[in-house]
């Protein structure tokens, strides 16, 4: 295998499709997925703190094995990826954070401020426990730099996330919390930004994070941008 196509099989490009779907046939369908994902949201949390008997779990497992049956009828090969439809807009439904898909995310949803602060709040169920009583540190993690990178990418400084620093500041209770952050500074290909996470009172975690618009991205602005600049004038 050589360098350039190593570079090329690592690049997530291939995992960003553009579709030409009608809005109606996405609402469609994020109504029937969507669902799915808080039903099985709801049973990560049940496995955890349920104290049924054995006989009760056995007949539970008998139906989620049936279900698993269904939805392996048909699978995609890889990552679900980011879709885009022909205006632009994007669906992350297989997102660890934000994921409509994906009953691992809270999910995140975002508010973006009149001047660039992004916030978020959300609710943690008890599967999400670290410390006891508490939520993992590393779900933390996971949600600041989800909410970080978000808010580089929609002001204007998109990128990957190259450090993530975090400050564990006080306990971070299990339920409904608050995350938000901003973009501190942007030099060159670099966008720093700080968030935190608070329980609505009391900061919880505090975060700075370093973004950077990766080779294969530059590389492909460039090619998108001489394109333009070579394409023959419109009589």
């Amino acid at each position: 295998m050589t360098k350039a196509n190593s570079a090329g099989e690592r690049s997530p490009l291939r995992f960003f499709r553009q579709d030409d779907r009608p809005q109606d046939q996405i609402d469609a369908e994020a109504a029937v997925v969507g669902p799915l994902a808080e039903d099985l949201r709801v049973l990560n949390e049940l496995s955890v703190v349920s104290e049924v008997d054995a006989d009760a779990v056995g007949r539970a497992r008998e139906h989620l094995e049936a279900a698993r049956a269904i939805l392996a009828e048909k699978t995609l090969d890889g990552p679900y990826g980011v879709r885009f439809t022909a205006d632009g807009r994007q669906r992350s439904w297989g997102n660890a954070a934000v994921g409509l898909r994906n009953p691992i995310a809270p999910p995140l949803e975002f508010v973006k401020d009149d001047d660039g602060t992004v916030r978020a709040d959300y609710f943690l169920r008890r599967g999400y426990e670290g410390p006891p009583g508490l939520t993992h540190g590393g779900i933390s993690a996971l949600i600041l730099d989800q909410v970080l990178g978000y808010t580089a990418t929609v002001n204007g400084c998109p990128g990957m996330t190259g450090t993530l620093t975090l400050r564990y500041r006080n306990p971070t209770p299990l339920g409904a919390l608050h995350a938000e952050a901003r973009v501190d500074r942007i030099e060159g290909i670099k966008a720093f930004v700080v968030g935190h996470i608070s329980d609505g009172e009391t900061v919880c975690v505090e975060a700075e994070g370093v973004f950077i618009l990766p080779r294969w991205a530059r590389e492909r602005m460039a090619a998108e941008a001489s394109a333009v600049t070579e394409a023959p004038a419109q009589d």
